[in-house]
């Protein structure tokens, strides 16, 4: 490797195109810190937001009206505001109100914890109405079909509605987290030290923002194309005659 870190440094040397996170070994420390963190908060903000949306879908067809308008109220809420107002809600009033109330000294949670909370149910809001337009789609038969065999209301949704709405719904549902994968970089203004915040320190440091701009697109199309591929093939692993493609 040190061939290749020699070579970047001679680009910079020769042509001025000054790429620190190939030679410099504490950028480049820091950067695969902070591409770790896009991961990390990628991946848990997608799972929370895949349970909730589940938990949402169910709720709505719940029998108490109350309920139902809760979730419904949530999904209004976090589908008409901006990713940077909730995030900054969260981070400064709910903690905020959370600390005084219990009195907790340094905030309930970090920018991280903050930003997962965030994301989590800013996805999860959209997540809902996706699951809830594929069990929908679920013909009734079918479920009556598996009520005749001695399916209670949870086994119906959970072995027979879900996985077949969840083959409706899985074009939908990866748009959505394809989105949620580029508002990640939205937890930068908590501070939170992603690859954008991370890239941002590097290029305050060395004065290379039209290189580290470049680095991070490289690495978000890289990103988003690896998720748009797998989720591509699962949705051919998991396909049904009639269910989805």
């Amino acid at each position: 490797m040190d061939v290749v870190w020699e070579f970047f440094r001679w680009l910079y040397d020769a042509h001025g195109i000054n790429l620190t996170i190939f030679y410099d070994d504490l950028d480049r420390a820091r950067f695969l810190k902070g591409m770790w963190t896009t991961l990390h908060l990628s991946f848990v903000s997608i799972v929370l937001s895949l349970v909730i949306g589940v938990a949402g879908a169910w709720l709505q067809a719940s029998s108490f009206t109350w309920l139902r308008r809760i979730v419904q109220g949530y999904i209004q809420f976090f589908r008409n505001t901006p990713p940077l107002i909730q995030m900054y809600f969260f981070y400064f009033a709910v903690d905020g109100t959370l600390s005084a109330l219990f009195g907790i000294k340094g905030g309930v949670l970090d920018g991280y914890g903050w930003a997962v909370v965030s994301l989590s149910f800013f996805a999860g809001a959209f997540n809902v109405e996706i699951f809830r337009a594929g069990i929908e789609a679920v013909p009734k038969s079918t479920v009556e079909a598996a009520e005749a065999l001695g399916y209670n209301r949870i086994q119906v949704y959970l072995y027979v509605t879900l996985p077949l709405a969840f083959r409706v719904c899985l074009p939908a549902l990866n748009n959505n987290l394809i989105n949620l994968l580029k508002t990640t970089t939205v937890a930068y203004a908590i501070a939170v030290p992603e690859t954008l915040y991370v890239a941002n320190q590097i290029w305050s440091d060395e004065y290379n923002v039209l290189e580290m701009m470049n680095v991070v697109w490289v690495i978000y199309v890289s990103l988003v194309g690896f998720l748009v591929w797998l989720m591509h093939r699962w949705e051919k692993s998991i396909k049904i005659p009639g269910f989805g493609q």
